[in-house]
């Protein structure tokens, strides 16, 4: 009697654990300071593709959303649900929504459909996506990086840089903030040195670090010595820049964020990386919230509002020379001084 009596307790006690591992290995809850007097806490929930330290996509909205915590004491408490396809992602969003979520976020054009579909079940909770110019419905915001600027950053950087005349961009598909950036990038090569070649690929995934690795080595292998990538996947496309087999090659390496600094590929090869800065976007969306608003709006992320962050890479400093530093300020001043004016969308990769 007693034996049973310790198994009943043992399984009542495992039911009790089940709602925690429905996301087992896959969310993560950061708790929120004590609230101000006066002030509501907001629940914040991400889910992602990939995961929270990818040194990219994924990465730069988790880190956005610490630093808001920390813009905004006591006023945000947040969980994410990493390594979530779409096709999978509904259960997570629906969890959230019952716990209580003020927003859901949904970080890729990948979980526009999913969102949508949320927003209209819960008419109640705020739900965002991106990237996105597209202006959703009253509970759902879009955001979109105009990362034509952070490419054309880079494009300048490449296009000084470069012995060969030969410049790799590793792509992951051609939609969103990744077609605005491997177009910019262009434009920022073509305005310093028109005469390169510039060899555009996608791989066709936003976290296949193989393919992006293996599309790297190609493009290396036509005489390509400066390359760059979007997304998270862009990382394999780093790691193939900084094999071993190519130590007697000048090979480079232009970044989408700065996180790639942190790596050992990107400490010994990225020149220069852009980051987006998302506690500019969550902090808007609390702000948002506050004043009654939850959704029904695009928020855009640019140089000019804040949106980026640019470095060069501190360990480099001879790979960024005066004439280089002088093309990227006087960039940098006319993207601060009047944002979206690059014709991203006038360059035709068919014509490279």
């Amino acid at each position: 009697m007693k034996k049973s009596c310790i198994m009943l307790i043992a399984i009542f006690g495992l039911i009790l654990l089940l709602p925690g591992l429905v996301f087992a290995g896959g969310k993560k809850e950061e708790p929120a300071a004590p609230a101000k007097a006066g002030s509501n806490v907001v629940k914040i929930a991400l889910i992602i593709e990939n995961t929270i330290d990818d040194k990219g996509w994924c990465q730069a909205m988790h880190d956005g959303i610490v630093d808001a915590q920390k813009q905004l004491p006591g006023r945000i408490q947040y969980s994410y649900s990493e390594k979530m396809l779409p096709v999978d992602a509904g259960s997570a969003a629906r969890q959230y929504a019952a716990q209580g979520f003020s927003i859901i976020i949904g970080h890729g054009a990948q979980y526009k459909n999913l969102i949508m579909e949320m927003a209209g079940e819960f008419p109640n909770v705020t739900f965002a996506f991106g990237t996105s110019a597209e202006t959703g419905p009253a509970n759902v915001f879009t955001y979109m990086p105009e990362s034509e600027e952070t490419g054309y950053l880079n494009g300048v950087i490449a296009g000084l840089t470069t012995k060969t005349n030969n410049i790799g961009y590793v792509g992951p598909v051609d939609g969103g903030d990744a077609a605005r950036y491997g177009r910019g990038f262009v434009l920022g090569i073509q305005s310093v040195n028109p005469a390169a070649k510039i060899t555009v690929g996608h791989i066709g995934s936003f976290s296949d670090f193989v393919k992006s690795g293996e599309l790297a080595h190609t493009q290396i292998r036509a005489n390509a010595d400066v390359l760059t990538g979007a997304s998270q996947q862009a990382i394999g496309a780093l790691r193939a820049v900084g094999d071993a087999q190519y130590a007697s090659q000048n090979l480079w390496w232009v970044g989408q964020d700065l996180a790639q600094f942190g790596t050992p590929e990107g400490k010994a090869k990225c020149i220069a990386a852009s980051s987006y800065d998302y506690a500019a976007v969550i902090v808007g969306f609390v702000q948002k919230l506050d004043a009654g608003i939850r959704g029904g709006q695009c928020i855009p992320m640019n140089f000019s509002n804040g949106g980026f962050i640019f470095k060069f890479n501190p360990d480099l400093p001879n790979m960024a020379p005066a004439n280089v530093k002088a093309k990227v300020d006087e960039a940098l001043a006319k993207f601060k001084a009047t944002p979206n004016t690059l014709k991203w969308s006038d360059v035709d990769y068919s014509k490279l």
